[in-house]
């Protein structure tokens, strides 16, 4: 009876996992739609993003660039 009760708990407790898991990803899809509808959201949650990594003594940051940007410079390198 004991190892009844403790398969129901395990079982509750991987369903409970389960919802929070699922609820989280539905709020990241959310975010993400609201991301790209807004311009400046992405631009504005990057610069979020670097003021957390600034209050850490943190060394190194990484910025990630678009490709964009270093188009006309790759193009460059390739017609010398």
């Amino acid at each position: 009876m004991a190892r009844q009760a403790e398969a129901e708990r395990e079982r509750r407790a991987k369903i409970i996992h389960a919802e929070g898991e699922f609820q989280a990803s539905q709020k990241l899809a959310d975010a993400a739609a609201v991301i790209s509808k807004e311009s400046g959201a992405l631009q504005l949650r990057f610069l979020q993003t670097l003021t957390e990594i600034a209050t850490e003594k943190n060394s190194t940051i990484i910025f990630p660039i678009p490709l964009d940007l270093l188009k006309p410079f790759l193009d460059t390198e390739n017609k010398n």
